[in-house]
């Protein structure tokens, strides 16, 4: 990203408003959107670089290793759990959330609150993207989906 500094400088102001104690936004919460976007996105680089992130608030190891399988884990806040569902709706459903989980969610969080989440859980879906796209560090893999050869033993 440094190649550019326009860009550059974008994912850096971003970065120094996001982690402004201006934000009203719980930081625990905002970095369980950002580990759902990078999972979500299959982003090696932004999901392992978040553990660090949320392991440094203090959020413990059971937490962190659940993100994949939150739905089916019994070790988040009922919050916890509404914010994550909100992510999956922002990244794997595209930004179609269900009425009553926005309803919820409002309920339980500022609309300032609201926006900030959804604002850095897009940027972070986006930045999983670029990562991605760009095979930068941590994304640079083979694709993991592949055809299996078939078996040609046998075969006429």
């Amino acid at each position: 990203m440094a190649l550019e500094p326009g860009i550059f400088n974008l994912l850096v102001r971003r970065h120094e408003w996001q982690k402004s104690t201006d934000r009203e936004l719980d930081p625990v919460l905002r970095e369980l959107g950002i580990l759902r976007a990078g999972w979500g996105r299959g982003s090696q680089f932004v999901f392992s670089q978040h553990c660090k992130v949320i392991r440094g608030l203090g959020v413990p190891e059971e937490k962190i290793q659940a993100i994949p399988h939150w739905q089916s884990s019994n070790v988040f806040t009922e919050l916890e759990r509404l914010v994550l569902a909100y992510a999956d709706d922002l990244v794997l459903g595209g930004g179609r959330v269900p009425d009553q989980r926005f309803t919820d969610l409002k309920a339980r969080l500022s609309e300032v609150a609201v926006l900030e989440l959804t604002f850095i859980t897009c940027t972070y879906n986006m930045s999983a993207t670029l990562s991605r796209a760009l095979r930068l560090e941590f994304d640079d893999r083979p694709e993991a989906v592949t055809e299996v050869p078939a078996p040609t033993q046998g075969r006429s």
